[in-house]
C-alpha cells in the first residue's frame, strides 16, 4: 500500500480532514471515524498504523490547558494504567487490529457507540466506586482498543459519568485517547505493525488531521452542536451496521 498511487493517499488523506473537523467540533472522534472509513477499503491493523501520529498529536493539543492536567492524571491514573494493561495483553491475546473478525467487531463496536452517544443518558458514578471501577473500565477499553483500533468504549461512557465539567471532560478524553494511542503503537510496533515506513505515512498524515481540527474549531462556534452530533452519530451508526453485516454475510 506504500507504492500505491496518489489517488489513493488523497483519499486517505480526504478522511484524515473529515476526521479532523469532527473532533475539532465535538473533541472525539478523529480515530473512530478514521478507522470505520480506511476499513472499508483497507486491513483494520493498516489504519491503525495510519491513525497512530495524528491521533498522538491531536490528543496531546486536546490537553490544553497543561496547568490541570497533573490534578485530572492523578484522579484517573488507575484507568490509564488499565488501558495500558488491557490493550497490551489484548494484543498478546487477540493481534494488534489483526485478529479473525476483527472488522465484525471494529462494525459492532462503531455502532454500539453510535447507539449510546444517539440514545444513551448520562450515568452518575459516586466517587467511592471510582478506585476499583476506573481501572476496570480502562482494561475494557484497552481490550476494545487491541481488537478494533477503537478506543473509544468504554472510556467515553466512564468519563461522562464522573460528573466533569466540560473543559475538564475533553481534557479527560483527550488524556485517555492519548494513553490508548501510545499502547496501540506498542502494540503494533511489537507485532512488526509499524515499521519506519508506516511511521512516515502516519506522520504525513497528520497535515491533514491538523488542518480538519483547525477546520473544525472555527465550525463549533457556528453550527448548531447537538444537530452536528446527531448526524455524525447516525452516520456512524450506518457505517457501523454496513460493516458488520458485510462480514456476517460473507
Amino acid at each position: 500500500m506504500l507504492e500505491s498511487d496518489l489517488s489513493l493517499w488523497a483519499g486517505v488523506s480526504a478522511v484524515f480532514v473529515l476526521a479532523g473537523v469532527v473532533k475539532g467540533v465535538i473533541g472525539l472522534g478523529l480515530p473512530t471515524l478514521s478507522m470505520a472509513l480506511l476499513a472499508v477499503w483497507m486491513p483494520p491493523a493498516t489504519a491503525a498504523a495510519l491513525l497512530i501520529v495524528p491521533s498522538l498529536v491531536t490528543n496531546l493539543w486536546q490537553l490544553r490547558p497543561w496547568a490541570g492536567v497533573p490534578v485530572l492524571l492523578h484522579r484517573l491514573a488507575g484507568m490509564q494504567l488499565g488501558i495500558g494493561a488491557g490493550t497490551l495483553l489484548g494484543a498478546w491475546c487477540f493481534g494488534a487490529a489483526s485478529a479473525p473478525g476483527a472488522m465484525l467487531a471494529l462494525g459492532l463496536a462503531l455502532s454500539g457507540y453510535a447507539a449510546w452517544g444517539l440514545l444513551g443518558r448520562p450515568l452518575a458514578l459516586p466517587a467511592r466506586h471510582e478506585a476499583w471501577l476506573g481501572p476496570v473500565a480502562g482494561a475494557l477499553t484497552g481490550a476494545i482498543t487491541a481488537l478494533t483500533g477503537v478506543f473509544v468504549l468504554p472510556a467515553v461512557v466512564y468519563l461522562q459519568a464522573l460528573g466533569l465539567s466540560r473543559d475538564q471532560l475533553i481534557q479527560a478524553m483527550g488524556l485517555s485517547f492519548t494513553s490508548s494511542t501510545i499502547a496501540l503503537g506498542i502494540a503494533l510496533a511489537g507485532q512488526g505493525g509499524y515499521s519506519a515506513p508506516w511511521a512516515g505515512a502516519s506522520l504525513a498524515m497528520l497535515v491533514p488531521a491538523l488542518a480538519g481540527m483547525s477546520l473544525g474549531q472555527h465550525l463549533r462556534q457556528r453550527l448548531p452542536l447537538a444537530v452536528f452530533r446527531r448526524c455524525f452519530f447516525l452516520g456512524l451508526a450506518l457505517l457501523g451496521l454496513y460493516m458488520a453485516g458485510r462480514e456476517m454475510l460473507r
